[in-house]
């Protein structure tokens, strides 16, 4: 039982009510509740606009979601194994965890870097490191989402020398970088450069691929890390498309023709505990993108009103008591990510509230797709909810609280001046502490937190990180810095601050920085002397 939630037997339960986005759910819903609902309008079939049903017109008959596991810790080395046997296992896609360092754009041998070198992710210092993640698999033949914002841009041109090295054409690697810095500020607190630089870098991604990397996904928009953060499924819904909308914007700003980038734009969901809530968030995010990017963009290829999304069950939803009961958790939503129509998947594993997890753990986690995917019958109809009174009483209470929040942002200049006000920080701030006054209480049930939760716990063997990982990673990086050629290092990192300084497409130089195998933390440093770092002023 953990401190401060008091136990079950001592809780005076109110007699609960139960809400979604703290609305009472009433008990039977009929046709009365859906009158504003035009169903040729608003729904039509699946693949037609606005796509609220789904954005293919056959769902998973026609294509099944990628089961993209992610996964990262320790080396690289150690790293690569585990993928070839997450492939092994039946994964279709891979989604890399990088470790705090990285995130951070440190080398492993810099001081903020101490005890956190391959702890949450694999530790990635070089293309030399790339190299080794990516040894014997062929990048033309699997997609590949790596997690990562402030240094995106600088990964991903990684990524790309090694597709290089392959012998591998850039017009046939597909995959994702996530590369989304806003809600960085909002959430997840890994930035590096202040916003206007930041989204520079963001745009220049945009305009690179479109022309050298055309089946590359130039941004992943997260609304994971923001509901991982504590918001309401709204607000996840409402401040991740409201993200998209200025990545739009500014890319626009910068010359760009929408229907150039906006199709390689994705998006990243959490899939949480309230299983009807979540397929109708989906439901409506679709309904909302088609809408934004054909009236307010005045997009025409409609390849830029569907929203693709990936989903992740939710990691802040499992709990370290009682971690097998995660399993169930889990299933429950990945479901749900399916029923709202996911294009690909990552299922947690039941050991996350405890550490990274184990192979059998994560092979478990894969299982659970598997399962669903060919044994529960519901990849056979599109939407199958379709036309629930409830779930479209959802889908549109879900479209009109996000299109409450749009306006409120647009009032406020935009997304980037509502987070230097604070707003979305304030709003998710708030919802975090309703949750957990509510589980504290008692008048939210955790099963085996705050309910049945006296049992004797039964624990589970978990992943250790040795800590040599980082000897052996300062180690190899050593041996880079001396054998490398350091003056074709410093004229790199000499190009890269210059072109910071102006307006050309830093992709190139970076690119070439690489080549020379300058160190992630050496590339990240050229660009904090040409525009410092963001130190983010308290909100609440």
């Amino acid at each position: 039982m953990s401190k401060g939630i008091p136990s079950a037997s001592k809780v005076q339960r109110p007699e609960h009510i139960h809400t979604i986005s703290g609305v009472p759910i009433e008990p039977v819903y009929d046709p009365s509740h859906i009158e504003a609902v035009d169903y040729v309008r608003d729904l039509n079939d699946p693949g037609q606009f606005p796509y609220t049903r789904g954005i293919h017109q056959n769902g998973y008959a026609g294509k099944m979601w990628t089961m993209r596991q992610f996964a990262g810790f320790g080396t690289p080395e150690e790293t690569n194994e585990r993928y070839r046997q997450l492939l092994a296992a039946g994964g279709t896609g891979l989604s890399v965890a990088f470790d705090l360092p990285t995130l951070m754009g440190r080398d492993p041998d810099h001081p903020l870097s101490l005890g956190e070198v391959g702890k949450c992710g694999v530790s990635v210092a070089s293309v030399a490191d790339m190299e080794r993640l990516f040894d014997n698999i062929p990048l033309s033949a699997i997609t590949t989402s790596m997690t990562i914002n402030s240094p995106a841009a600088m990964l991903l041109a990684m990524y790309l020398v090694v597709a290089e090295q392959q012998g591998v054409d850039w017009q046939e690697i597909s995959g994702t970088i996530q590369n989304d810095i806003l809600k960085e500020y909002i959430a997840q607190k890994e930035y590096i450069y202040p916003p206007g630089p930041s989204m520079r870098l963001v745009t220049d991604v945009f305009a690179f691929c479109g022309e050298r990397v055309p089946r590359w996904n130039t941004i992943s928009v997260s609304g994971y890390h923001i509901r991982e953060a504590g918001s309401t499924a709204l607000q996840e819904l409402a401040f991740t498309l409201r993200n998209g909308i200025e990545y739009v914007q500014h890319g626009v700003d910068a010359g760009l023709d929408p229907d150039k980038f906006v199709p390689r734009m994705s998006f990243f969901f959490n899939a949480h505990n309230e299983f009807f809530e979540e397929i109708a968030k989906y439901r409506a995010a679709r309904k909302l993108w088609s809408h934004v990017m054909r009236d307010r963009f005045g997009a025409r290829d409609e390849r830029s009103w569907k929203l693709r999304f990936h989903a992740q069950t939710a990691g802040v939803s499992l709990t370290a008591q009682q971690p097998r009961n995660n399993v169930i958790r889990t299933a429950v939503q990945a479901l749900a990510a399916v029923l709202g129509g996911a294009n690909s998947l990552h299922t947690n594993s039941l050991d996350e509230a405890l550490a990274l997890p184990t192979v059998e753990a994560a092979t478990l986690a894969l299982r659970t797709q598997q399962i669903i995917a060919h044994e529960s019958g519901v990849t056979g109809t599109v939407d199958p909810l379709g036309g629930s009174y409830f779930l479209e009483k959802l889908t549109t209470d879900m479209e009109a609280g996000a299109v409450e929040y749009f306006q409120t942002i647009d009032n406020l200049g935009g997304m980037v001046e509502a987070i230097e006000q604070g707003f979305p920080q304030r709003e998710i701030a708030e919802s975090a502490y309703r949750f957990q006054k509510q589980v504290e209480l008692g008048e939210r049930d955790i099963v085996g937190v705050n309910v049945h939760g006296d049992n004797e716990e039964l624990g589970v063997e978990t992943l250790y990180i040795n800590e040599d990982v980082s000897e052996r990673q300062i180690a190899k990086l050593n041996d880079l810095r001396r054998t490398r050629d350091a003056n074709r290092v410093a004229r790199s990192l000499a190009a890269v601050r210059e072109i910071a300084l102006g307006k050309t497409n830093l992709m190139p130089s970076l690119l070439e920085a690489v080549r020379a195998y300058a160190t992630l933390g050496e590339i990240c440093d050229a660009l904090r002397d040409a525009w410092g770092e963001y130190e983010e002023t308290p909100t609440i």
